[in-house]
């Protein structure tokens, strides 16, 4: 599986290049010239390593980052900028960068570093699953509603990464005791439901979200 790197650049000429000398090394490349659509993007698809300039239009990238991070985000970071002062290097750190490259940059140097944190984290977030505001990290099996802790049991756990996996489809009962009780024949009818409303208190206690859905007669959609 190839490494997926989000580059945030707002020079179209240089964000061309970098896609180019990613993607020559093997790495897919999505790139923008803006924070706008970013997180609607992290949403939808998995990504490896962001590459980001700081000097953008709109939020300052390091800025985004630290807005992220609060989000509960943990994907790897690399700035890439023109502010080389030590300062702003530090400040880089502080707001929840892995390492930070100053322009002009060498491609070699890049690339080495890129390596390392891909190396150092094993593609760390594919371990994790974003959806608005639920995180699932799946190696700790810890789960997070707008960044806080909740506490599942291990079929809960189960039940809402099912749900997350298959979001705005609608699931029958015998799917969700096919996949995430693994065998339907020793459970009654209530089984699926009782499991989904206590799983709707947890995450949704004040019951405001809605994340769950009931389709009368057909099954569930997460959306």
């Amino acid at each position: 599986m190839k490494a997926q790197i989000l580059l945030i650049e707002d020079e179209p000429d240089l964000l061309e290049l970098l896609e180019y000398q990613l993607q020559c090394e093997g790495y897919e490349c999505v790139g923008f010239l803006s924070t706008i659509n970013v997180e609607n993007f992290l949403e939808e698809e998995e990504v490896h390593l962001m590459i980001v300039d700081r000097n953008l239009q709109g939020v300052e990238g390091s800025e985004f980052i630290k807005y992220l991070r609060d989000k509960g985000y943990q994907i790897p970071v690399i700035f890439l900028s023109a502010k080389d002062q030590d300062k702003d290097i530090e400040e880089g750190f502080l707001r929840g960068g892995d390492d930070y490259i100053t322009k002009p940059y060498k491609k070699n140097e890049l690339i080495l570093r890129i390596k390392a944190i891909l190396k150092r984290t094993n593609f760390d977030n594919e371990q994790k699953i974003k959806y608005k505001d639920i995180l699932l990290d799946l190696k700790t099996r810890k789960a997070f509603v707008d960044s806080s802790e909740i506490s599942l049991t291990k079929l809960e756990f189960d039940l809402l990464y099912e749900f997350i996996k298959n979001k705005d489809r609608v699931l029958n009962r015998d799917y969700l005791l096919e996949h995430v009780w693994k065998d339907e024949s020793f459970h009654q009818e209530k089984t699926v439901n009782v499991a989904i409303n206590r799983l709707k208190k947890k995450i949704d206690p004040k019951k405001e979200k809605n994340y769950i859905e009931s389709i009368w007669g057909v099954g569930y959609k997460f959306c």
